[in-house]
């Protein structure tokens, strides 16, 4: 048995033994929380003063590294972790989505901080808009951290993912994190901590964590900080409402359980193998972690005609599920996270029941595998059906257990109008082999639920799952789901940041954004800038190329190589009728055109051309007229050595094409790699 102990300012806190926590599997005592009190005016003012600088003297790109570093040295010891993990009653799968679904979240926001930030604090949120006739005067909006803190208070049943989900976006943000585990899994926060601690990979302060109560913190926060919350709703609204939170607008997101549905649409029969998938994925909703999801299916909506067989099915499938020890082979469902939980659902339970029959709950012979689990939080898989699925208890009273109640309905309108009584949902689920029925669904569900499962048969062959919160997607929900966001990939880091209208020059906006913006002042390049490696090339650096006059011959040309005849650029009677009034080249060619104009052929520095962003053609190249074009780096953003690569960044330049009356012909801007210098 250890004592926990909280990282606080640099150093471990705790050595007296204070309350027993106890393994979910057979009661035995597997860690004690700390009895010293924390000092939060020290952890406070060591984020501030040491994390802060610490983090704002790199920028996205560098965190980036951090993260996958991190994920890199979390991954090789993650059997220690998976250790621990057994005590909290998970199966060796639910812990996977716990610890290694933690550790993708940071590699994840590692590749996001990589591909989507740029080698600065500073995260331009274009485009620019004009604010005057002729282009002195424009607006923008950047992001940039928030120099505060971000506390994060995190639920028992994904100790760790709950963690990680939240660290990777504030720190790649440049947010020091205080993480407050909630106690009954604290043990397992503390083992993944003290990993991060030992790494060395992270900055000092960046990471702190809080074993036991907050105390005084929240009177500690500033307007810059952030809290974060994963939990029940009664707790969300008590901690949102702090004085000093309303008080100094500090922003709180929530994510609370949810009542989260599943309808089986009326077009599917048992013959379907939608109607399989539906069970299967209820199963799989009740017994994952033992039902200890706020993603979970709490409301199981099905066509009235249907229940029996829903009801036969899903019994006959949970009645293989073996429950027990996980360490004890074929196990496939472990306990709740401890005996107070398992009261809690218990009581839960009794509720819904006085209102809905039980269709299958302990009394079919529940008989928990291994040795000493009489003393563990094992709940037997249960099912309700609704006497009454309007004004049943279900929509809004929630056993946070392996627990999903049967709600018959009538029509589809009837569905989805059940499934709005949860009042917000994290998520919801609509099985159907029709695709008009799930455009009728989405509306209803855009609006009451944070993410939405549209599941058949083709979606099978890689869904995900129901429950499953992804990092590219948010994860939140409006209402009682918390009416917060979490993950959804960038929209996350910038829940970190703090957004600014910036006005000005182009020139202006330019240095503020650490981009090119049109019309501001550049650097006429005394080398071609595609001769310039990596790091010599900054943003700003211009050439202006020779001109080029469009004959008749170069559209029959580009046509025949193309085998694009529109009658725009063939036929003189059509083109003529046409808003135009005569013939044009094609806008492709013009691109080609172009390239010609600013591509230094012989080999160099320029790797490859990999991309084109945000095309426009705006005036229309005739016959006769003479184009050119200017090319202007945009914006860089490097990149990490790879072995199978030579070191290299990426280039995005502003290409702008024109004509011999001044005139803007084409717009866009394209990405290349550029290759670094080797040293020595």
């Amino acid at each position: 048995m250890s004592t926990l102990q909280s990282f606080i300012a640099g150093r471990w806190v705790g050595e007296r033994a204070a309350k027993p926590l106890h393994s979910a599997i057979n009661g035995r005592v597997v860690a004690h929380t700390h009895e010293e009190g924390l000092d939060f005016a020290e952890a406070m003012a060591y984020a501030r003063a040491t994390a802060l600088p610490g983090l704002l003297r790199s920028h996205f790109q560098d965190r980036a590294r951090v993260l996958k570093a991190l994920a890199n040295y979390l991954i090789e010891r993650k059997e220690q972790l998976y250790a621990i993990s057994a005590h909290t009653g998970a199966t060796r799968s639910d812990s996977w989505i716990d610890i290694e679904g933690g550790i993708g979240t940071l590699f994840a926001y590692a590749s996001i901080g990589g591909k989507d930030l740029p080698s600065s604090n500073v995260l331009h949120e274009g485009p620019p808009m004009r604010l005057g006739a002729n282009n002195h005067f424009i607006g923008s909006h950047v992001l940039v951290p928030k120099r505060g803190v971000a506390l994060h208070i995190n639920a028992f049943n994904f100790p760790m993912w709950g963690m990680l989900e939240k660290f990777a976006p504030s720190f790649l943000a440049g947010m020091p994190c205080l993480v407050k585990p909630a106690t009954a899994t604290s043990y397992v926060a503390e083992a993944c901590v003290r990993l991060i601690v030992d790494s060395g990979l992270v900055p000092a302060g960046a990471l702190q964590l809080i074993i036991g109560g907050t105390g005084d913190l929240f009177e500690r926060l500033d307007e810059a900080d952030v809290v974060t919350f994963t939990g029940s709703a009664d707790t969300a609204l008590m901690l949102k409402a702090h004085p000093n939170l309303l008080k100094k607008s500090i922003p709180f997101n929530a994510e609370a359980d949810s009542l989260n549905c599943a309808i089986l649409a009326p077009d599917v029969t048992p013959d379907d193998p939608e109607f399989d998938l539906f069970i299967k994925e209820v199963a799989r909703e009740m017994t994952a972690k033992a039902g200890q999801k706020c993603t979970a299916i709490r409301r199981t909506l099905v066509p009235r005609p249907l229940v029996d067989a829903v009801a036969t099915a899903l019994k006959a499938r949970l009645a293989k599920t073996v429950v027990g020890d996980p360490a004890v082979e074929g196990v496939r469902m472990g306990a709740l996270a401890s005996k107070a939980q398992q009261a809690d659902v218990a009581e839960r339970v009794a509720q819904l029941a006085q209102q809905c029959e039980l269709l299958l709950s302990e009394r079919n012979g529940f008989a928990p595998k291994g040795e000493g689990v009489a003393d563990g939080a094992f709940f037997a898989p249960t099912l309700l059906l609704a006497r009454d699925s309007a004004a049943s208890d279900a929509h809004h009273l929630e056993a946070f257990g392996p627990v999903t109640t049967l709600l018959p309905y009538g029509d589809f309108d009837e569905a989805l109008y059940l499934a709005t009584l949860g009042r917000g949902s994290l998520v919801g689920t609509v099985c159907t082999k029709t695709p008009a029925l799930a455009a009728e669904a989405v509306p209803t569900f855009a609006a009451w639920h944070g993410r939405m499962l549209v599941l058949d048969r083709e979606a099978a062959l890689e869904n995900t799952g129901h429950g499953s919160p992804l990092p590219k997607l948010k994860h939140g929900g409006p209402g009682r789901a918390g009416g917060g966001e979490e993950l959804g990939g960038l929209r996350a880091v910038k829940h970190y940041l703090q957004r600014c209208a910036v006005q000005g020059s182009p020139t202006m906006i330019s240095a503020v954004t650490g981009e090119y913006q049109r019309g501001g002042a550049v650097t006429e390049s005394e080398i071609h800038p595609f001769r310039r490696y990596f790091e010599d090339v900054e943003v700003g650096m211009s050439l202006l190329t020779h001109r080029r006059t469009v004959g008749e011959a170069d559209i029959v040309a580009f046509g025949g190589l193309s085998g694009d005849y529109f009658y725009m650029h063939f036929d003189e009677v059509a083109a003529a009728q046409s808003p135009f009034g005569k013939r044009i080249a094609h806008g492709y060619f013009v691109l080609s055109a172009a390239a010609g104009l600013f591509v230094s052929p012989a080999p160099g520095p320029v790797l490859a051309n990999y991309g084109l962003e945000n095309l426009r053609f705006v005036t229309p190249v005739a016959i006769g007229d003479t184009i050119q074009a200017r090319l202007t780096a945009k914006r860089k953003i490097d990149r990490p050595p790879r072995d199978d690569q030579p070191a290299q960044g990426v280039i995005g330049w502003d290409v702008a094409v024109t004509n011999q009356r001044g005139e803007l012909c084409a717009s866009y801007e394209i990405l290349t790699l550029v290759a670094k210098r080797v040293a020595g």
